[in-house]
């Protein structure tokens, strides 16, 4: 077993490239992506009645950060900037994409999997995808292309978009798996076809197997309502129910085959995205019905990779990460009563945040975030360095032993050292599907004039459950309309505006953000 870094050697300057260069074999690297999974859902950042017993045992063994940011409140922009090193919010097209979107990573360019790739890793992803598929309209009964194979990923298995959106199929390494050449899938999201149920009707919602609450009443796969219309490709529809157990074992396929060389997995779990339909096994795990249910399924998802790790004696020289692509939601478009049953158990899946999914408050970003890499990350240590997800392309080159020049030139920043106990991030920016920006420092949020609704007007849809409500949301409502700053040290929630206290930091901080816009805001996706 490799000893830890003496402390000496941190302060005197050792990066972790260095101490990766005197290794006979550069680390593994595993990044464990939960959806739509709150701060405030994992035992080890206090849920009381989610039981975590994976991941609480993986921030035991490592660090656990308080100040871990995914870029985006939702979920394909961050993807696309872990993915790239870039801020989502600077690229149009880059928002919530539909199941038939075209691949908005343009091959050639860096990404987190092409840099691995060139320094000899195997490179692979499995699970939720939702950054596009080839390069047009695609047809699902061809070879697809471009697709993460063309990015930098040498395994691929994944789904299109989400669960909620067709096609409602596997695809690895660009074909759909499963599919019966007779039965050719079409996708559509401009139109039904001649036949499909009326799902807007009492009658065909009394025999779903989930009811919808918006916005998915067009395709119906496996007794559930999706976001578009799908025909064909029956043979090739995935299980809802054993989903989960189907992308667990596909990543520890990945690594008992590659265990024998360097590799880097990318584990894009769709728990705990809608529609919640898991295996029978979870039902009951907690009192939160299906969405507390798949949070253990993810748990128990990430339990089986970390064993495989076990398995074959790599997890001494595996770097793992975990952490999600936004913050939580409750009511997301199906009836679960994730809403009722979060209340009655007094679960606050955001923690002690408000905001969640979609919202630039806290909520919205501000998620789990753990390392292991034995011998490098403090055991059991809790750091409240700043580190966002956009560093990840920079930070998986360095450990590595590359060089991670490519993505310093776009957002990344290299906070390798904050996974040995050093510092992070100086700042860091967070964004909603909107671009509206916040940035935030060591102790100050600053969150810009956003406009407000109009007055008397509430929050509405799956934000107002994670807002609060009363008094809470009417002062969002009115903060809106001015420039916004918190102490987070003091005001974790967000629920005391000081910007006419703080001038002085606000012009800092607002001079930062302009900076940053300057450099390029809303530029086309390359072509």
């Amino acid at each position: 077993m490799r000893r830890a870094l003496p402390l000496v050697a941190l302060f005197c300057g050792m990066s972790v490239f260095s101490a990766v260069g005197a290794e006979k074999r550069p680390p593994n690297i595993v990044l464990l992506y939960s959806d739509d999974i709150g701060w405030g859902d994992l035992g080890c950042y206090g849920s009381k009645v989610i039981p975590t017993p994976n991941l609480d045992k993986l921030a035991a063994q490592g660090t656990r950060f308080t100040s871990g940011y995914c870029t985006s409140a939702t979920c394909t922009p961050s993807r696309y900037s872990l993915l790239t090193g870039e801020y989502a919010w600077r690229r149009q097209g880059t928002g919530v994409l539909p199941g038939d979107a075209r691949l908005i990573i343009k091959p050639g360019r860096p990404t987190m999997a092409a840099s691995l790739a060139k320094l000899g890793y195997a490179t692979g992803v499995v699970g939720k995808w939702h950054l596009g598929l080839g390069a047009g309209v695609v047809d699902w009964n061809q070879k697809i292309e471009p697709s993460p194979n063309q990015i930098g990923f040498t395994y691929s298995f994944i789904m299109a978009a989400t669960g909620d959106r067709v096609p409602t199929v596997f695809v690895e390494d660009g074909s759909v798996v499963g599919l019966d050449p007779k039965d050719p899938i079409e996708v559509s999201y401009k139109a039904g076809y001649a036949g499909d149920p009326d799902l807007g009707s009492e009658a065909e919602r009394a025999k779903l197997k989930m009811d919808w609450s918006h916005g998915h009443n067009m395709a119906l796969v496996n007794g559930v309502g999706r976001i578009g219309w799908m025909k064909g490709g029956k043979a090739a529809v995935w299980e809802d129910e054993t989903m989960g157990d189907t992308f667990a074992e596909k990543a520890c396929a990945f690594i008992a085959h590659h265990k024998d060389k360097p590799f880097f997995l990318y584990y894009a779990s769709h728990e705990n995205h809608v529609p919640r339909v898991h295996h029978p096994r979870y039902t009951g795990r907690t009192p939160l019905g299906p969405r507390g249910d798949a949070v253990v399924a993810f748990d128990d998802q990430a339990g089986r990779i970390l064993a495989e790790l076990d398995k074959h004696g790599l997890a001494e020289n595996t770097l793992v990460i975990y952490s999600s692509d936004n913050g939580p939601v409750l009511d997301d478009g199906y009836k679960d009563r994730a809403v009722e049953l979060n209340r009655l158990a007094g679960h606050t899946p955001a923690g002690p945040f408000r905001g969640g999914k979609y919202s630039i408050l806290e909520g919205g970003t501000r998620v789990g975030f753990i390392a292991r890499w034995p011998g490098h990350t403090p055991v059991g240590k809790v750091s409240e360095a700043l580190i966002s997800q956009v560093d990840l392309p920079a930070v998986f080159a360095r450990v590595a032993g590359g060089d991670p020049a490519e993505f310093l030139k776009l957002d990344s920043v290299d906070t390798s050292a904050a996974l040995t106990g050093g510092a992070g991030r100086e700042t860091l920016i967070s964004s909603t599907q909107a671009n509206v920006l916040a940035i935030r420092d060591a102790r100050w949020k600053f969150i810009p004039a956003t406009g407000a609704p109009p007055k008397g007007k509430q929050a509405s849809g799956p934000l107002v459950d994670l807002l609060g409500s009363g008094e809470a949301q009417e002062n969002d409502r009115r903060e809106k309309a001015s420039p916004r700053l918190f102490d987070l040290q003091t005001d974790p929630a967000e629920l005391r505006n000081v910007a006419g206290e703080h001038p002085e930091i606000v012009e800092r901080l607002n001079a930062v953000l302009l900076e940053q816009r300057a450099r390029g805001v809303a530029q086309p996706l390359p072509s």
